[in-house]
């Protein structure tokens, strides 16, 4: 991972250096900022590969950071440190986009799981498979383009979202739990901690995808199990 950077945006300055000291030793390049606005800035010059994003910032706050590169098309992953315990307000950075939120005080092991995760993720190279041009009734995606279309018109998506619709549509009918889909499109092996991420993302994609998000035909709820495609109505 050495020519990888990550991009530390927290204005309690300890933690920066817990946090420099560990990735370093990881063989990342640690840049820091101690405000939103030197942490936007630093994000739009240097292009990370990776932000690790507070909420509680001078300044800009990081719901405005991270809804500012979204808004610029960056789709550099941002993992959000939080000592907040609201779910609203985790929830809130991952409907702006956030790929990951973790509240302190964290494991140093399990964010550096996360770190590699995610940066891993973004450095995967497109399907060649058969199901690039995977097309399921109304539903069809182009992994090479990282493009979902419904009924041939385009459907904006994060790339978490294309992920997420990518891999139950390669495996329709399927359920899986949010444990499994934490470890199968998040790439979190073996992950036990907070899946509420999950809810979030099938709430968004259902938001995108479905012609009535309050009473879904293709990302369905097996209550009690998980999620799955459901093929018989795409």
């Amino acid at each position: 991972m050495a020519d990888k950077t990550v991009l530390v945006v927290e204005d309690e300055a300890n933690i920066v250096d817990i946090l420099a000291f560990n990735l370093e030793r990881e063989g990342y390049r640690v840049l820091s900022a101690y405000d939103g606005q030197a942490g936007l800035a630093l994000a739009r010059e240097k292009k990370p590969d990776l932000i690790l994003l507070d909420l509680m910032l001078p300044g800009l706050n990081g719901f405005e950071v991270c809804k500012a590169l979204r808004d610029d098309g960056d789709t550099v992953p941002i993992l959000i440190l939080t000592a907040r315990e609201e779910e609203a307000d985790k929830v809130r950075g991952l409907e702006l986009g956030a790929d990951d939120y973790i509240t302190k005080p964290f494991s140093i092991r399990e964010l550096m799981a996360r770190v590699k995760s995610n940066i891993r993720r973004g450095d995967m190279p497109p399907r060649s498979d058969d199901r690039q041009g995977l097309r399921l009734g109304r539903i069809r995606l182009d992994s090479a383009a990282a493009a979902c279309y419904k009924d041939d018109l385009p459907v904006d998506l994060s790339q978490r979202e294309f992920e997420l619709i990518s891999f139950l549509c390669a495996n329709p009918d399927t359920v899986f739990s949010r444990e499994e889909l934490m470890e199968h499109v998040w790439n979190y092996g073996g992950y036990v901690g907070d899946v509420r991420g999950v809810d979030v993302a099938v709430r968004r994609l259902r938001e995108k995808l479905e012609d009535d998000p309050a009473n879904p035909k293709f990302v369905m709820t097996r209550r009690g199990l998980g999620y799955y495609f459901n093929s018989q109505h795409s």
